[in-house]
């Protein structure tokens, strides 16, 4: 069978299924299932806190305020 033999339906449903396998190629994660080195797992978890602790962003109204655009 040839793509011009398709149906409208049948050919959406080959680029679908075409487009979800491209897509798990790309978003595969080789390492899953595998163990995290402790090193990491301790460097990731630091990155954690840190940033747990931060301020993330300022608000715009502050920003505003304190260049004097209000």
């Amino acid at each position: 069978m040839q793509i011009k033999d398709l149906t409208i339906d049948e050919f959406k449903v080959l680029i679908r299924e075409t487009v979800e396998d491209a897509l798990q190629d790309i978003l595969l994660d080789p390492d899953e299932g595998r163990p995290l080195k402790d090193s990491i797992r301790q460097q990731l978890l630091a990155i954690q806190a840190r940033q747990s602790q931060e301020k993330r962003a300022i608000p715009s109204a502050q920003v505003m305020d304190e260049l004097g655009l209000n």
